[in-house]
């Protein structure tokens, strides 16, 4: 299916995506290298990670509410995205943890406005024809394999001095390409959406954003150690950007699948099975780390954990909040299970790290999307 005004704008958007997620591809997998190259120790990095999640609480839904009351939406990602820029330079001038943290926190409140409103915008543009949101947020994925390979080589060379450099000419280029963006189609006059709190309240939108804040605190080990476990296992900063990059490759294949896949399997049955291989992950991780062989197999299920989940969950996003709701809701779902559940994570894994081990840290990760499940399954039901 073809959907009128898609051709029109899928440059744009999707070099949006390209440069967005590049610099994800910095913050990542390397961000926590990064600091660990300062002098900082475990729990001093889950903290500092945790700052960067911790905005996304609160940052998506002041944007968000300013989006649903100006006309004009895309200029609250062009400001957004420029004043990122502008306060991620503060990095420069200084290396303290104190320091660090207030750049984080400011830069991230802005950094975290962006995403969600492109996210409305681009399922206005494809939201009619199941899986194709996923053609557009392939290129997000290129942008990530290409800088997490290429930084990656050079932080093997030259060390992780390299790191906010890269990421801060990656916040010049995300702010360059929002100047081209088109405006985000209105909500058609048709709609009345019930109110958002009543929205909310609902049985299976609750459930959705529990289960959604589980499986982001089970990441949290992952996010913010998952570069360091490796080197420290004896992996160089080149095969660990590759395996970084397996992953991401593994979930474009998804992305090109997925309007393909929810046309035979229902929605609800792709999001259970994603947190269930997210157990699954979690588990060879933590307990198999010698092993290349299954590094790479758990990698590749990052199709599942990540591309599989984030597809669906944008789907319901975008079932659940219709009208003017769709940027506070795309908002909240943002800050609920990325933010929240971004920050329990990297606070937890952090302490953990140091105390239960990297295995223990893994472990409660498992459990966590296990969690997850039992309450999709409970709260999701099925389509009738």
């Amino acid at each position: 299916m073809r959907l009128p005004g898609l051709n029109k704008t899928y440059l744009r958007l999707s070099s949006f995506y390209l440069f967005y997620f590049a610099a994800l591809g910095v913050l990542a997998p390397y961000w926590s290298l990064y600091l660990q190259s300062l002098g900082f120790g475990p729990v001093a990095i889950g903290q500092l990670m945790a700052v960067l999640m911790f905005s996304r609480i609160v940052a998506p839904n002041v944007w968000g509410w300013l989006a649903d009351h100006r006309e004009r939406r895309m200029q609250v990602v062009r400001w957004s995205t420029l004043c990122a820029w502008l306060s991620f330079a503060a990095i420069f001038f200084g290396s303290g943890f104190w320091w660090i943290a207030l750049v984080m926190l400011v830069f991230s409140f802005f950094w975290h406005a962006s995403l969600p409103l492109l996210e409305v915008t681009t399922m206005n543009q494809v939201g009619r024809c199941a899986g194709a949101y996923g053609r557009v947020r392939l290129w997000g994925s290129l942008g990530f394999i290409v800088t997490v390979v290429g930084l990656g080589v050079v932080i093997d060379y030259y060390g992780p001095t390299w790191v906010p450099p890269a990421l801060f000419a990656l916040m010049i280029s995300i702010w360059l390409t929002s100047l081209s963006l088109p405006e985000a189609a209105a909500p058609p006059a048709t709609e009345a959406p019930t109110p958002l709190r009543q929205a909310l309240l609902r049985p299976e939108v609750l459930a959705f954003l529990i289960a959604g804040v589980l499986m982001q605190v089970s990441h949290g080990p992952y996010y913010t150690f998952y570069s360091i476990y490796l080197t420290d296992f004896g992996y160089d900063e080149t095969l660990v950007g590759v395996l970084w990059a397996l992953g991401v490759v593994c979930e474009i294949g998804v992305f090109l699948l997925m309007q393909r896949l929810l046309q035979r399997v229902e929605l609800r049955v792709v999001l259970l099975a994603s947190f269930l291989l997210a157990t699954l992950r979690w588990l060879l991780i933590g307990y198999f780390p010698q092993w290349l062989s299954v590094l790479v197999f758990a990698q590749t299920l990052h199709a599942a954990t990540f591309g599989a989940f984030h597809a669906t969950a944008i789907q319901f996003v975008h079932r659940f909040f219709t009208g003017r709701h769709q940027h506070r809701g795309q908002a909240l779902y943002g800050s609920i299970s990325f933010g929240l559940g971004g920050a329990v994570g990297s606070l937890y894994s952090g302490y953990a790290w140091g105390s239960v081990g990297p295995s223990g840290s893994f472990a409660i990760a498992a459990a966590a999307a296990l969690a997850a499940f039992v309450v999709a399954w409970i709260g999701l039901k099925p389509k009738s």
